[in-house]
């Protein structure tokens, strides 16, 4: 369960922010679109192994 603290003079706005902000560090919505479909561990493996690479030629690209 989230919790937001709201101070005295705080808008609903900023504590929406707040809730907002929380709720997406969780991770809730990103593990339920993974959970609609089922997704063999051979095509997660592969998918891991594609954004590796794409984050090691970024490095390398930076590096050069």
């Amino acid at each position: 369960m989230i919790i937001v603290p709201i101070k005295e003079n705080e808008t609903i706005d900023k504590a929406l922010k707040k809730f907002k902000k929380k709720f997406e560090k969780t991770g809730i919505v990103k593990q339920l679109r993974s959970r609609q479909a089922f997704e063999k561990p051979s095509v997660t493996r592969r998918t891991e192994i594609k954004k590796a690479i794409y984050k090691n030629t970024l490095i390398s690209a930076v590096q050069a």
